[in-house]
């Protein structure tokens, strides 16, 4: 077994060797908390939360990071607008750590109902200051920094102080968009970045920290960078995010982080984008899908595998149709399931009932859609076997550990909850009339009737199994 990914630093899928054997340290950038989240946060951090449970699988103890970035211009800009004569929002007058904290619920309510498990720490940005002065202070005295000579208290990044920025997007300096973080006419180049912001006159008082360069706020990519290297330490397993923030964001946090001496991520992983039917999804184009409207045209089981079935380097398209494919074929998986429970199939499984093509699969750069065509070939092979009255239980087993580690199985109705009840037992009326109809054809010998109502049900998706004491279905 060898588990390999795709490096975005150097262009390659590496054989993934952990820097603390047995260990796996993984951190990805979380949210900035300033308004609603969209598909894009919640896609991300679906595809981090199968990286995670797959290397725990591989028998990795895991640690995972994910951060929450609670001050920021956006933040504070948004905050200032609740306080507007003309607001007209649902929470007027609202301080930015009111707004921030209120925002961080809805993002982990999103998370949580699609299954993605929280991380092991789940740092603020706000809570690590500290941390951040210092690695600010090491930037300063290696030279690869300086306070703005204006006196404004910012403290910028000289980005043509360190040879090697630029390495993870693979471009020169020249090449590079202007930093729009602080103003630049503090600037030695237009390209550095902010590090610490002074505080500005009209910014509200709780959104300063007194800092040997003045009074201020920290900048976005200091935030990552010190927080990574605190739980995680100077030299880690994987670092991964969204595509859009490999420049400048991750660009940022690597030169910074190396520039102080640290060793950093040994893998930079990025996820692909969302889009709308082909094209860019976009509030002003009005083609935007939020979680909580997937969440209310479909089960949480749906969205969860629409999200993440895909191969995570992908765009992933979203159409009108999506979800309703989504719930079609996982319902079909959560059915074989409960079917081969209800024969009495054990749901518990080993390392040993792992599927070898579908480890290969997750093994190759987390090849998902690969793995996901295991699944189903799994479950149809189970419900062949079913309906010809043949053991399934091995089947079942492997079925189960597929879905126990992409995170499918906490969210299956396995048991029948009593909606679910209701819904069958009316189903089993209609179908039950009609398993009647063919029984007293095949009593008649009208053989062409009863393949005709078989051939019917399997039509609808019912699978009908024969058997010494009658005639049984499940929906295939």
């Amino acid at each position: 077994m060898t588990l390999r990914f795709y490096d975005t630093a150097t262009a390659s899928v590496r054989d993934f060797e952990p820097v603390h054997p047995g260990e796996a340290r993984l951190y990805y950038c979380g949210a900035t908390v300033q308004g609603m989240p969209h598909i894009g946060h919640v896609r991300s951090a679906l595809v981090f939360d199968q990286l995670a449970r797959w290397l725990a699988f591989r028998g990795h103890r895991v640690t995972t990071v994910r951060n929450v970035t609670d001050i920021d211009d956006k933040i504070l800009a948004n905050s200032a607008a609740s306080f507007a004569p003309d607001y007209d929002g649902e929470h007027p007058c609202e301080p930015w750590w009111a707004l921030a904290y209120r925002f961080e619920q809805v993002f982990n309510a999103a998370y949580d109902a699609i299954g993605i498990a929280r991380p092991t720490y789940e740092p603020r940005a706000t809570g690590h200051v500290p941390e951040m002065h210092a690695l600010i202070g090491r930037l300063v005295d290696a030279g690869h920094a300086y306070p703005a000579p204006d006196g404004s208290g910012d403290v910028y990044f000289d980005v043509r102080s360190w040879e090697r920025y630029g390495e993870l997007t693979h471009q020169s300096v020249e090449d590079m968009q202007d930093a729009p973080d602080a103003d630049p006419r503090g600037k030695r180049d237009p390209r550095d970045f902010a590090l610490w912001k002074g505080h500005k006159a009209g910014e509200p008082e709780t959104a300063r920290w007194d800092s040997p360069w003045g009074a201020g706020r920290p900048g976005w990519h200091l935030e990552c960078s010190a927080m990574a290297g605190k739980y995680l330490g100077e030299h880690f397993d994987i670092h991964g995010g969204g595509l859009d923030l490999r420049f400048p964001h991750h660009e940022n946090e690597l030169a910074q982080s190396a520039a102080a001496g640290q060793r950093f991520a040994g893998f930079w992983l990025h996820n692909g984008l969302v889009t709308y039917a082909g094209e860019k999804m976009s509030k002003s184009v009005g083609n935007t899908v939020s979680p909580s409207q997937m969440l209310t045209e479909a089960r949480p089981l749906a969205v969860r595998y629409y999200l993440g079935q895909a191969h995570y380097r992908s765009v992933l398209d979203y159409r009108p149709t999506s979800l309703t494919e989504a719930a079609a074929a996982v319902e079909r998986v959560e059915s074989f399931l409960r079917t081969a429970r209800e024969t009495g199939a054990e749901p518990s499984w080993t390392e040993a009932d792992m599927p070898e093509a579908f480890a290969a699969a997750m093994d190759d750069d987390l090849n998902v859609p690969q793995a996901l065509a295991v699944l189903h070939e799994t479950v149809r092979a189970g419900n062949s076997a079913l309906a010809a009255g043949e053991d399934a239980a091995a089947l079942a087993r492997s079925v189960r550990a597929m879905t126990d580690v992409l995170g499918l199985t906490g969210l299956m109705d396995l048991g029948g909850s009593a909606s679910n009840a209701a819904e069958h037992a009316a189903l089993d009326v209609l179908v039950r009339s009609l398993l009647d109809q063919r029984e007293q054809a095949r009593a008649a010998k009208d053989w062409a009737r009863a393949d005709a109502i078989r051939d019917e049900l399997a039509a609808a998706g019912v699978v009908v199994r024969d058997g010494a004491e009658g005639s049984a279905w499940s929906v295939a």
